[in-house]
């Protein structure tokens, strides 16, 4: 009988702290708990952990002021609640650069590289090497894992990676990066041998993006160099006409720190509308507020829009599968954004959408559509079992 492996997976980001517990034996996980720790930095914070049945086994408010007291205070109710010892801890990390192409064992070399990449993703990097830092501080010798988001897009042809830009800023990092990697080969695995030779994947959530898969490899994606690039998301833009960012520089005394504000904070979903970035918020306000029915209506189009293109990359579309928060839970959403891709051959069936089952698309659509949940956690937990126990 192998011995099992306790595998702590964390995804810190600038506000919240997500993590799921593991038993991992002979080559199957199942989960000891689950639970978030929500608006680091701001007041009203809030731990919760959840046991696999989804049995409350701590829940309570606290104020953490950085990632760190909040992967603090995981900890310490870990303890209180005699949870399995750690045998090892993976992270998602947003950012891989252009040198890091598949999951590392975190070594301070490693560390070091990642920390020259803050200024690619300054929302999300901070928060997921301060939760390097907060274990390494408290279990020093414990192995670790990073597994980086924008790995899985680095197959991508040249064409697809490069901004028509001079040929020294690609060299010096300036390239469409991509982001939800992790998410996106979680699919893959879930496909397995039924990965189609033009697949689409659509991740939904506050963050964001899509991703063509062509004879199973990645041939394009929405995001580029930074997660605020693609369609529009909760809080961010997605693409802008770079006349807009200088035009703001140079007429309305915009400076960096409120270009980042903008971009990151106070677009999207939530500046269309002026009244949230939350998606469920705006569809039930929509009937009786005209700024968030143009948000969603934005919203749609422009996935729609993003769809059609990844569509010419690939020469057509076989299967197109919506994940994450939105993706899988809004039927109302994923209706809005199929109508009119007919020409696709994507077309839904109503009923099975309201019902969000597995295969959403009418019986003899030419092109499938699917809802397929995402599990990043469960996706880490694996690489970091194979680094750390390759015989496991």
């Amino acid at each position: 009988m192998p011995t099992p492996h306790t595998v702590l997976c964390i995804n810190v980001g600038s506000s919240s702290c997500k993590f799921t517990l593991y038993s991992v034996s002979g080559g199957a996980e199942s989960v000891v708990a689950e639970g978030a720790l929500d608006r680091i930095g701001a007041s009203g914070g809030n731990l919760k952990i959840r046991d696999a049945s989804g049995r409350a086994l701590a829940e309570w408010e606290r104020e953490f002021a950085r990632p760190q007291v909040a992967v603090d205070a995981m900890f310490e109710e870990f303890g209180r609640l005699k949870l399995p010892r750690l045998d090892a801890v993976g992270h998602r990390i947003v950012h891989g650069g252009a040198d890091h192409v598949a999951p590392e064992i975190v070594t301070p070399a490693l560390i070091a590289d990642l920390k020259k990449l803050i200024p690619f993703a300054p929302l999300h990097m901070p928060g997921g090497l301060e939760g390097i830092e907060a274990v390494a501080a408290r279990h020093p010798k414990l192995p670790q894992v990073a597994c980086f988001d924008t790995a899985f897009h680095r197959g991508m042809p040249e064409r697809a990676e490069r901004f028509p830009l001079p040929r020294n800023l690609f060299d010096a990092g300036v390239r469409r990066y991509g982001f939800h990697g992790i998410s996106y080969e979680y699919i893959m695995h879930a496909l397995g041998a039924g990965v189609p030779p033009r697949l689409i994947i659509a991740h939904l959530g506050n963050g964001a993006s899509m991703a063509a898969v062509a004879n199973g490899h990645p041939c394009d994606t929405t995001m580029g160099f930074t997660p605020a690039g693609g369609f529009m998301m909760g809080t961010r833009p997605g693409d802008l006409d770079p006349g807009v960012t200088l035009y703001l520089l140079n007429q309305k005394g915009y400076d960096a720190a409120q270009l980042d504000r903008l971009v990151n904070q106070k677009s999207g979903l939530l500046g269309v509308s002026g009244l949230s970035s939350d998606v469920k918020t705006l569809l039930d306000a929509r009937p009786a507020n005209a700024h968030a029915a143009m948000a969603i209506e934005m919203f749609c189009y422009q996935i729609r829009k993003s769809i059609g293109a990844l569509a010419a990359a690939l020469g057509g579309v076989d299967l197109l599968v919506f994940t994450g928060g939105i993706g899988e839970h809004a039927a109302a959403i994923r209706a809005q954004v199929c109508d009119g891709l007919e020409h696709l051959g994507l077309a839904l069936d109503p009923r099975r959408n309201d019902s969000n089952e597995d295969t959403i698309s009418i019986a003899d659509s030419r092109s499938r559509v699917r809802v397929i949940p995402t599990n990043e956690n469960l996706m880490v937990a694996r690489h970091t079992v194979r680094l750390v126990f390759p015989a496991a």
